[in-house]
């Protein structure tokens, strides 16, 4: 089979013609919200939470990525331009989000017997940061569209925003650093509806008794020998002013949309829309912010320590596609607890594969249009909170439609594609082979002619006799016949070559 001049894009119907409205879930009001933007704004300004880049990242932290990426693409079919920011935090991330622990940069140092020192935390940054883009481009997230600021690079900017909160009053020194006061403002936990009656004085409070009030967090910390030279001397700034200060300089003082996982919810985010709301007086930070929940492996919470945990080079490893995994991602929501097992990412690269194996199979065709009722079912699910498992249900009902022509199926499934992003119009080699495994003809036993059929059960009873040499000699006999076997754990399927 040959793949050259794989498709011709349609562009007659593109994108949202009837306007439907999208439906975003707000995790601030905990309600779902349309999304608009504001009068005179052209452009959605979103900032993702990004990865600390001390080690590989693992497809929960993939997932996340896969999930800005359809936002931002479902954004753009319902014709938003978007300015799209994901963070690299180079420095500053302790291992507790309540400022406890050791940074985790310095924990990849030691972890990989390097000398810790600002030279090598570089690095490692390096090192980490290119690995992560490459995941990227394996899921089909285009890195070229995304600007990736450094937290390293945006120290002058933390540096500027902690002495406006100082001078504003919202901050003090201690002999360890500078702390937000979290008692200046009163809306503090308003996200995610975070009770802080209840819960325990000091639950936040263990090595460092300074601060005046549990939920307090460090702004600057300076009891350590790295970092960079401050007002209130050498070290480097709390992991959340990193973000507050990149999105001020990079997007505005007010954004729309602002992402992260859930467990960012009750610390990080609340302390970036406290220390930012306090530092430009502008309310709200984000218009919207959105989280991604959890995926669980085999039923476990995914952990290095224990094991638990897959990376993307291991899925690759196993004989899938990155895409398969991206559809396995696809098929739950964002926003329900999910779980990964190899099992399930199986039937998404089966699933995958029938996919593309359509559209390769019909890439000789003239360009279709883009059935508009379907079009309209597919961006009614996408639009409702970024419903991506009821948008693959919609696709595979088109598929069933026997009213449309091949052509227009193709230019319908090309067309949600540019929400779903598996790459279904220019496949690499990988996803080509995988096509070409779903277009092999299957035929049944009773079509078989009756030579066929008798080597095929002489092959069975020696694999009953576990007679394997004669087994196989009886495949080759039968592949010279033009056929191939693919044996299952209780079933057998035959192919015409």
């Amino acid at each position: 089979m040959k793949f050259s001049n794989i498709f011709s894009r349609n562009d007659t119907v593109s994108g949202n013609p009837r306007g439907t409205p999208l439906y975003l879930h707000n995790t601030l009001g905990n309600r779902i919200e349309r999304f608009e933007l504001p009068p005179r704004v052209r452009t959605v300004r979103m900032y993702n939470c990004g990865p600390t880049v001390y080690g590989v990242q693992h497809i929960g932290n993939l997932s996340m990525f896969v999930f800005t990426d359809v936002l931002r693409r479902t954004l753009e079919y319902d014709g938003f331009k978007v300015k799209q920011v994901i963070n690299i935090t180079d420095f500053g991330h302790l291992t507790s989000d309540a400022d406890d622990g050791e940074d985790k940069m310095t924990k990849g140092l030691k972890r990989e017997k390097m000398a810790v020192n600002m030279d090598n935390m570089a690095k490692l940054a390096d090192r980490y940061t290119t690995i992560f883009f490459d995941d990227l481009k394996r899921l089909n997230i285009d890195t070229g569209r995304i600007e990736f600021p450094r937290a390293s690079a945006y120290i002058p900017a933390q540096i500027a925003m902690i002495q406006t909160l100082v001078e504003k009053g919202y901050a003090y020194q201690t002999a360890h650093g500078v702390y937000f006061d979290t008692s200046r403002f009163p809306h503090y936990g308003q996200l995610g509806g975070i009770d802080l009656g209840g819960q325990k004085e000091g639950a936040r409070v263990t090595a460092n008794l300074e601060k005046r009030h549990p939920h307090d967090f460090v702004l600057w910390k300076s009891d350590t020998k790295l970092g960079w030279e401050s007002p209130w001397g050498l070290g480097f700034p709390g992991w959340h002013i990193e973000c507050s200060a990149m999105i001020r300089s990079v997007l505005g003082e007010q954004i729309d949309i602002h992402t992260g996982g859930i467990e960012h919810i009750p610390i990080h985010h609340n302390n970036e829309i406290a220390q930012s709301e306090a530092a430009t007086g502008k309310h709200p930070f984000s218009r919207f912010w959105m989280h991604r929940a959890h995926i669980q492996i085999d039923g476990g919470k995914i952990a290095k320590s224990t094991g638990n945990v897959i990376f993307l080079s291991d899925v690759i490893a196993q004989g899938h596609h990155p895409l398969a995994l991206r559809y396995l991602f696809l098929g739950a929501h964002y926003r329900t607890n999910s779980n990964f097992s190899w099992d399930a990412l199986a039937a998404s690269q089966t699933a995958f594969a029938k996919l593309l194996a359509i559209c390769v199979h019909y890439k000789d065709l003239k360009p279709g249009v883009v059935p508009s009722a379907w079009q309209e079912k597919f961006v009614e699910r996408i639009n409702d909170d970024l419903d991506t498992p009821g948008a693959l249900a919609v696709i595979w009902e088109m598929i069933k439609d026997k009213t449309l022509s091949p052509e227009d199926l193709v230019a319908g499934l090309l067309n949600f594609d540019e929400i779903l992003g598996l790459n279904l119009a220019s496949p690499d080699h990988a996803a080509l082979v995988l096509a070409a495994g779903e277009l092999k003809e299957e035929v049944a036993l009773d079509d078989l002619t009756i030579e066929v059929r008798t080597l095929i059960e002489e092959r069975e009873q020696s694999r009953r006799d576990r007679s394997w040499d004669k087994a196989d000699a009886l495949r080759d006999q039968i592949d010279a016949l033009g056929y191939t076997l693919e044996d299952a754990k209780d079933s057998l399927r035959v192919f015409k070559k």
